[in-house]
């Protein structure tokens, strides 16, 4: 088991964060998805074709170099679709489709993942999907349905006939949720539904990206305490704002600890997947907001603004926590498998 990152993955997070740094920075976030930044991310790095397998034209990477991917955006609170995209090629990992790897790994194709069960007659499918996360940028969505008895996986043209999108307004500006009706959408079945182990690599994905909040808001706050004085002195001096810097250094160390553990096992370890996964969700999910939310408090009054970049990281830290499901959800389904 590696914890620590290769030369390989070291410089794809270079590569990566370079890119960022310069295309998206945080103020150009708040204007949202640009989805000409979402070209090059593609175009110059191949993001979107990381996991797709090389047949397909992507990079054939593991989970362990997506989760690398991730913790950059989530550190750059990147819009658009990169993350349902993610969540959606990890599903097509276990239920292969040349047409649609192909579109991601060539950043044709943005897509969006949906667990929620679709009716499918005919070939066609109907139902309603609250909360799609990127449902109005997404051209394809990937969801379960069933074919009589028998559980598939069938992709969904967003632009096609049957289709309506309702943008949702959600507590993260910077990311997109929708409301997606299916009355009649004409669908392709991809194959049988996977019996496990897209939900857990989802998991892990989410977590990398909760990584990345974590580290971009403990680095702003540390920043930030050693140039603003009050009373006369720095306030990372005083002993309250050093102690509740070290309370959330730690939670960032357990966290990197328990993501690269759980891209690990997907990788390598299958059967250690989704106890890694389950941990990962019910520890990331909550470390996360709980950094975001302090680094948020430390800011002072500032931090209340809606100029200062502060809230745009606890609104994210706090949509991530609950877009799988609420922490206590992850921590009995931990505790189920531990059979405790």
């Amino acid at each position: 088991m590696k914890l620590v990152l290769s030369q390989e993955q070291q410089e794809l997070r270079a590569a990566v964060r370079d890119f960022l740094r310069a295309a998206s920075p945080l103020p150009k976030v708040r204007d949202g998805y640009d989805p000409q930044v979402y070209a090059r991310l593609n175009g110059e790095l191949g993001l979107s074709g990381l996991i797709v397998p090389e047949e397909y034209g992507g990079a054939g990477a593991g989970l362990s170099e997506l989760a690398v991917a991730l913790e950059e955006t989530g550190a750059a609170l990147l819009p658009g679709p990169f993350l349902a995209t993610a969540f959606a090629a990890l599903a097509l990992t276990q239920v292969p489709d040349k047409e649609l790897q192909s579109g991601i790994a060539e950043g044709r194709v943005a897509a969006t993942l949906s667990t929620t069960e679709l009716s499918l007659d005919g070939g066609a499918v109907s139902g309603t999907l609250a909360q799609v996360l990127s449902g109005s940028e997404a051209d394809v969505l990937v969801a379960p349905a069933r074919d009589g008895d028998a559980p598939v996986l069938v992709a969904v043209e967003l632009a096609g006939p049957g289709v309506s999108r309702t943008a949702l307004e959600t507590l993260d500006l910077t990311r997109d949720q929708a409301t997606i009706v299916l009355a009649g959408a004409p669908a392709r079945v991809l194959g049988p539904a996977p019996e496990s182990g897209v939900f857990e690599r989802v998991c892990v994905a989410l977590a990398a990206e909760q990584l990345g909040v974590m580290r971009a808001a403990l680095d702003a706050i540390v920043a930030y305490a050693k140039i603003r004085v009050a009373f006369g002195r720095y306030i990372g001096s005083y002993q309250g704002v050093k102690h509740k810097l070290a309370d959330m250094h730690c939670k960032l160390e357990q966290a990197e600890s328990i993501v690269r553990y759980a891209a690990w096992a997907a990788d390598e370890s299958p059967e250690e997947l989704p106890e890694a996964a389950a941990l990962a969700q019910a520890y990331v999910g909550r470390a996360c907001f709980e950094v975001a939310r302090d680094h948020l408090l430390l800011h002072g009054g500032i931090g209340y603004t809606w100029e200062h970049d502060a809230h745009l990281f606890y609104k994210r830290a706090k949509a991530d926590e609950v877009l799988l499901g609420p922490p206590r959800i992850h921590r009995a389904r931990l505790a189920q498998l531990l059979e405790l």
